[in-house]
């Protein structure tokens, strides 16, 4: 039996992902349950496996060098999987200083850890924002990304660069993800499918920003677990590792058809306020998954539809509606 250390483990894809691992393997998780979002969202998301023997729930923050030496002595740790960080590209712009310290310096405590207790294998989240507003489509892991347009996308490129000196100097099994507009349930509530939801059961307009016609790849959440594990299996079974792959969907899908498909689902007429585009939004983002697909044997399985589908049920039996 392998054990796991998931950072951001309480969140939407480290909770989604703890569930799955937490069958077959133990997982550790650390999370502090922050206020960027309603903790308690965190809290129903890990209350149905606290009792799991084979799982341990650390509260607190990956920039405290302390907990992280405790959670090394007290586990020996096979894998790490850092999905923790700040996310989000508008609420980077307002505090930038605050991404910067929890996305680069907690991921160099997590790397310092590590390197001190010999843990030399890492899974770890980076984001389709790296790609920024590049013209050529679809994304491939080879593209130049050394343009982010928002303080998020830019420590997400430091930490891929970051995670690269450590398996070049201390031969870490590193994978880094590419996550393309992950959804599905126990998504954020400040995320467009989440909130849109929300107001449109609640008949209020749905404010879109632009023309509609900006595209996200969206990939429903039960992808994106299945890449992660194929990752961990990776890193676990090659020598030498250092890789960045793209998780996507590779169907992009438009403002416009997400606001109507999510009316479609819910049988209501979207009531649509257009706005100004907001500054550091890219235009499109599309993952060329071929690299996933070869390397990994990842495969999406879950259409846009048959996403939307699976979340609206979740998100009416959580509200009761």
């Amino acid at each position: 039996m392998k054990t796991y250390l998931i950072t951001g483990g309480a969140g939407f894809i480290g909770s989604s992902l703890a569930d799955n691992l937490v069958k077959e393997n133990k997982v550790i998780v650390i999370d502090n349950f922050c206020n960027f979002y309603d903790p308690n969202i965190k809290e129903t998301n890990v209350k149905n496996i606290l009792n799991d023997t084979n799982y341990k729930l650390y509260r607190g923050d990956i920039r405290d060098r302390e907990l992280l030496e405790k959670i090394f002595l007290e586990n020996k740790i096979d894998v790490v999987i850092h999905l923790a960080a700040m996310a989000g590209v508008r609420p980077s712009i307002e505090n930038p200083v605050l991404y910067q310290d929890v996305n680069c310096m907690g991921t160099q405590n997590i790397l310092e850890t590590m390197k001190k207790y010999q843990v030399d294998k890492l899974v770890m989240a980076s984001s389709s924002s790296v790609y920024g507003n590049n013209k050529i489509v679809p994304f491939k892991e080879t593209d130049i990304v050394d343009y982010a347009i928002s303080p998020y996308a830019a420590t997400k490129k430091a930490n891929e660069v970051m995670t690269h000196v450590y398996h070049k100097l201390f031969n870490f099994n590193v994978i880094m993800l590419r996550f393309f507009t992950v959804f599905g349930p126990r998504q954020r509530p400040d995320l467009a499918i989440n909130k849109f939801t929300r107001l449109m059961l609640e008949g209020e307009k749905i404010p879109m920003f632009g023309d509609g016609s900006t595209s996200r790849d969206y990939t429903y959440i039960d992808d994106i677990v299945s890449g992660i594990k194929k990752s961990i299996n990776y890193v676990e079974n090659n020598k030498n590792v250092y890789e960045i792959i793209n998780l996507g969907n590779s169907s992009p899908i438009t403002l416009k058809e997400m606001i109507n498909t999510i009316g479609e689902v819910l049988e209501i007429t979207p009531d649509i306020e257009q706005l100004d585009m907001q500054l550091g939004d890219v235009d499109k983002t599309y993952a060329d998954i071929t690299k996933a697909k070869n390397l990994l044997g990842y495969n999406p399985k879950t259409s846009f539809k048959e996403g939307i589908r699976k979340f609206i049920e979740w998100y009416k039996n959580q509200k009761n509606i």
